[in-house]
């Protein structure tokens, strides 16, 4: 579990630099999500105002969001429903529910347990479903910590939460361990190589 419990992404002002890296996966989620309107999408970690969800409303039926705390207007949309807590203690709320997209936008490398999670998340999709992931890279690293630690134009909080980076070779292997198969997965490095955007697709049975 991280131990941000007390302060979800966006919840304080962003800066230009995340505002673009927010920009940028929305860009990435939106090429890999069918151009449907009847989509079921859950986002673990959406941030405060659930940026990524509001972006896709178009194309949703119905979305779900999780965060440690969330901005509270959230509540008043329609096709949206939201759970505060942290991601591990609010996945077996989700157990009966299934979803043609789960998002794990710069979330996984806040977890203790990212296999755990996946392994759930996997569980939580339909046949065909996909799981959408960013992460920084370890080139990232050295980058998104001058920013924080040196220059300021990005939080220091959610720099100092990071547990892994992830490169082609360390995410491949962890999603294969939670069972999604070699050919339905695709990684590719975006964001100038700083960050890894993985789609893993459950089997259509």
């Amino acid at each position: 579990m991280s131990n941000r419990t007390h302060e979800s992404y966006g919840q304080k002002k962003l800066t230009f630099v995340d505002r673009l890296g927010v920009w940028l996966s929305q860009r990435a989620i939106k090429r890999h999500l069918p151009n449907r309107s009847d989509l079921e999408v859950l986002e673990l970690g959406c941030g405060f105002r659930a940026a990524q969800l509001l972006a896709l409303a178009p194309r949703l039926r119905r979305g779900v969001g999780v965060d440690f705390q969330l901005a509270p207007d959230l509540a008043t949309l329609d096709k949206c429903s939201f759970y505060e807590g942290a991601i591990e203690e609010t996945l077996p709320k989700l157990t009966s529910q299934s979803f043609d997209a789960v998002l794990l936008i710069s979330v996984l490398e806040h977890l203790h347990d990212p296999l755990l999670v996946i392994k759930s998340v996997r569980a939580l999709l339909k046949p065909s479903g996909a799981l959408l992931i960013n992460v920084p890279t370890w080139l990232g690293k050295s980058f998104l910590e001058f920013s924080a630690f040196r220059l300021g134009l990005s939080p220091k909080v959610e720099i100092d939460d990071h547990k892994m980076y992830y490169d082609k070779r360390d995410l491949w292997p962890l999603l294969l361990r939670a069972g999604f198969k070699p050919s339905l997965i695709k990684l590719r490095y975006h964001k100038f190589g700083l960050n890894l955007f993985a789609v893993a697709r459950r089997e259509n049975v």
